[in-house]
């Protein structure tokens, strides 16, 4: 059963704010339309890997896959896909363009996430079922205090603008919707940030960041905003995921939520301005 407690405090210095904006990933973050995607690109890599001709069995090329997949989660979809072909050159084999594995992809990936999507689209499933709880409730009240809110997802822009116009969650964004493009090296959550500082002009310390991947809780960190960790449960919609939690911590989050259910508890941890 999954915990129940959904908010925990790890750095009793964490900033203090006030807050003017707030970024936050989309994936496991606010959206559960990608939930178990890691199920999908996990097996996909394994199988390409063990087509090389390693003498590694399927479980040691898991655990490679794994640790280097969600190391990187939270950047966009075509580094992990870079990583497999150092991989797959590794082991002496020929590794296509990242382009190609992420095209491969975003293909079986589709054919869960398409379906939700469009049941979402079409009205047979709501769009509360389908986010991290307290999402919208969360989204409303950093609104109402006139909080400048970004999204900013590894996943592709196309999709993230899609499938946030679907939850009914675009309306809190605006223009500061961020997503991957081909010219992946003309974007990251890092620039994003500099952005937001640089042109916005709020200062690192007036940031707080949402984010269940190690990336977008670094990158916060870095500029000295408040990093919250959302170790979300996708499939129970409920408590904490253990193994995300303790990686939050690790890439230094100062607080840990599950979700958005202790909105009040949570809003009086973060003062906004």
């Amino acid at each position: 059963m999954p915990s129940t407690c959904t908010l925990e405090i790890v750095n009793r210095d964490y900033p203090r704010g006030p807050f003017r904006a707030a970024i936050f990933d989309f994936d496991g973050t606010l959206s559960l339309l990608r939930r178990n995607w890691q199920a999908v690109m996990i097996p996909m890599m394994v199988d390409i890997l063990a087509e090389t001709g390693t003498t590694e069995t399927r479980d040691e090329l898991h655990r490679c896959v794994d640790e280097f997949v969600m190391r990187l989660n939270g950047k966009q979809t075509i580094y992990q896909m870079i990583q497999l072909g150092e991989e797959v050159t590794k082991r002496g084999g020929v590794a296509l363009e990242p382009l190609a594995y992420k095209h491969r992809y975003h293909d079986l990936l589709w054919e869960q996430v398409g379906e939700r999507v469009e049941s979402v689209r079409s009205g047979v499933t709501p769009a509360e079922s389908l986010t991290v709880p307290g999402s919208l409730s969360l989204l409303e009240r950093l609104q109402r205090q006139s909080t400048t809110l970004y999204l900013a997802s590894g996943t592709d822009i196309t999709y993230v603008r899609d499938e946030v116009s679907v939850l009914g969650l675009d309306q809190f964004f605006g223009d500061h919707i961020y997503g991957a493009i081909d010219d992946y090296k003309n974007f990251s959550k890092a620039m994003i940030i500099e952005r937001m500082i640089r042109d916005a002009g709020f200062a690192g310390p007036e940031i707080v960041g949402f984010g269940d991947g190690f990336v977008e809780i670094e990158e916060i960190k870095k500029v000295g905003g408040l990093a919250i960790g959302v170790a979300s449960d996708e499939e129970a919609r409920a408590g904490i995921n253990a193994w995300k939690r303790n990686r939050l911590i690790q890439a230094g989050a100062d607080i840990i939520v599950g979700d958005y259910r202790e909105l009040d508890l949570l809003l009086e941890m973060i003062p906004l301005a």
